[in-house]
């Protein structure tokens, strides 16, 4: 943590020092803050622990620093105030607990949380790894765990109080670099099965957090390895053994968790283990694509974690839709559709918010679309403008899912000449694709009021789909005037009378 900033939160603690001396309020810093500042991590969050009713000290402090009150759990006595100190926003956190700090500390999940600071008296924090002095309260040897990096159950009893702390112990473990210590480990594996009580909501926190992280795909496996994840996602679990064509390395379930692990070697997040980085050099890449993948779809979601979960959910439908051909081979006719319908049931169970869902949907939907537009051959013009239209926002995202989806085909049987032709494939549909958008960019060639006042139309679905179909053609090179474009829509407005005069006469249209 930049000095700064470390003189910012001394002054800030020792401002909450002092007005709880003066509300004769016992409080201690506790929590995961503590756990950052061993570890030189940044935070800007600070959980405190009082004696007596915290919402009403919480009301208290935001009126004296001052700070926004903010109300988080009027049933459990949690309230949160923001205050600025320096040039940084800080958030409070303030909770009741009775009896002594210790017996507070010990209902806490793991052992790295469950140390404290008191607040009774001046604040010395060293800043430095290995060199921070803290008077700490520390009964279950957190600081210990910390230095080696280990999580440690506080507990037999933890994952039974609260079983979202078995996903928070695998986040942790991903977001720290930590590792799980062998009896908290054989813990979770004898209680997993309480985790299908969490509600959706805290299971949605805790997977789209792990799912920022880098190398999340290694801890998604060690979720399915602890039996957590075909708990929480049970469609999972049939997908293990169903066998593919013998272009496919894995089965179905393996196929899908290596997809995600390819998508982060694809987004520059890491290596993957079955294949060298010298492959990049063929694979789309630009400040644009980057910049796209980490925008923000809700709290807590981007499209890039958004693009792992599409990895580990777009073959769910191949199990129900797997048949074999008279010539043997395995067939999954209508598994993208059927998919994308499954994974907005999984992901609504999830109490994912309705963007995320959609985006997951369509990507899940959408994911063969580049490789069938191609077909023998680059994709035409009309084909890459119909591809961006139908997938919006996650055009791009489908691409490299299409990619993931092909490196975890291939596995180590992946060959540089087969890698070269699918990234050829893609780069040209992302030149073409911005080279479109140039066409289309300017102010439009014609409008709803020229079709109007030229051949007598009304408002309504008629005129969109015309102006949709001049969009198109524009979009693809095939005309550039006005005059070019109403040429378009008077003959497409004769074969529409053709077509209509056919049918009132009974003749085939």
């Amino acid at each position: 943590m930049p000095s700064s900033e470390s003189s910012d939160l001394v002054a800030l603690l020792e401002k909450l020092s002092r007005l709880l001396a003066d509300q004769e309020t016992c409080g201690y810093v506790v929590g995961g803050f503590i756990r950052d500042w061993l570890l030189v991590r940044q935070t800007h969050d600070i959980d405190i622990a009082v004696r007596g009713d915290a919402i009403s000290l919480a009301e208290k402090v935001a009126r004296s620093l001052p700070g926004r009150f903010v109300l988080l759990d009027a049933e459990n006595g949690i309230a949160r105030v923001i205050a600025t100190q320096g040039k940084k926003q800080w958030q409070v956190d303030f909770s009741s607990f009775e009896g002594d700090i210790e017996a507070d500390l010990a209902r806490r999940d793991f052992t790295i949380d469950a140390m404290a600071i008191g607040l009774a008296g001046p604040i010395f924090l060293t800043e430095g790894k290995g060199q921070t002095e803290l008077e700490l309260v520390d009964p279950f040897g957190g600081r210990k765990d910390v230095e080696e990096g280990i999580v440690r159950a506080v507990s037999k009893q933890v994952f039974a109080a609260d079983p979202v702390r078995m996903l928070r112990a695998v986040r942790l473990a991903a977001e720290l670099d930590f590792s799980i210590e062998p009896e908290t480990e054989d813990l979770l594996r004898r209680c997993h099965e309480m985790v299908v009580e969490v509600p959706g909501e805290r299971v949605r926190e805790e997977l789209l957090r792990l799912l920022c992280l880098p190398g999340s795909a290694r801890f998604l496996r060690y979720l399915d390895e602890l039996s957590l994840l075909t708990v929480l996602i049970p469609e999972l679990d049939s997908c293990k053994g169903v066998d593919q064509p013998t272009t496919h390395f894995w089965d179905v379930f393996d196929h899908s968790l290596e997809a995600v692990a390819a998508v982060e070697f694809l987004m520059r997040e890491g290596e993957w283990r079955h294949t060298k980085q010298e492959l990049l050099g063929f694979t789309p890449w630009s400040r644009e694509i980057e910049e796209g993948l980490s925008r923000q779809v809700s709290a807590g979601s981007t499209h890039r974690s958004l693009l792992k979960l599409a990895c580990l959910l777009h073959d769910i439908a191949k199990p129900e839709t797997k048949f074999v051909d008279p010539t043997g081979r395995a067939r999954f006719y209508g598994h993208t559709g059927e998919g994308a319908v499954k994974a907005k049931s999984i992901l609504g169970r999830l109490r994912m918010s309705h963007q995320e869902i959609k985006q997951v949907e369509t990507m899940v939907y959408h994911h063969l679309h580049p490789v069938q537009m191609a077909n023998e051959g680059l994709p035409t013009r009309r084909a890459i403008y119909r591809y961006f239209r139908d997938t919006g926002d996650n055009g791009i995202d489908v691409l490299f899912l299409a990619l993931a989806d092909y490196l975890a085909t291939c596995g180590p049987n992946l060959t540089m000449e087969g890698w070269q032709e699918q990234c050829h494939m893609i780069n040209y549909i992302l030149a073409e694709h911005g080279e479109q958008q140039e066409r289309i960019s300017p102010v439009k060639i014609i409008d709803g009021h020229d079709l109007i006042a030229v051949f007598g139309l009304s408002p309504g679905p008629l005129l969109g789909r015309l102006l949709a179909q001049v969009q198109e053609a524009r979009a693809s090179g095939e005309l550039k005037t006005k005059e070019e474009a109403l040429a378009l829509v008077s003959k497409e407005l004769s074969v529409k009378n053709m077509s209509y005069n056919h049918t009132e006469q009974g003749l085939p249209s």
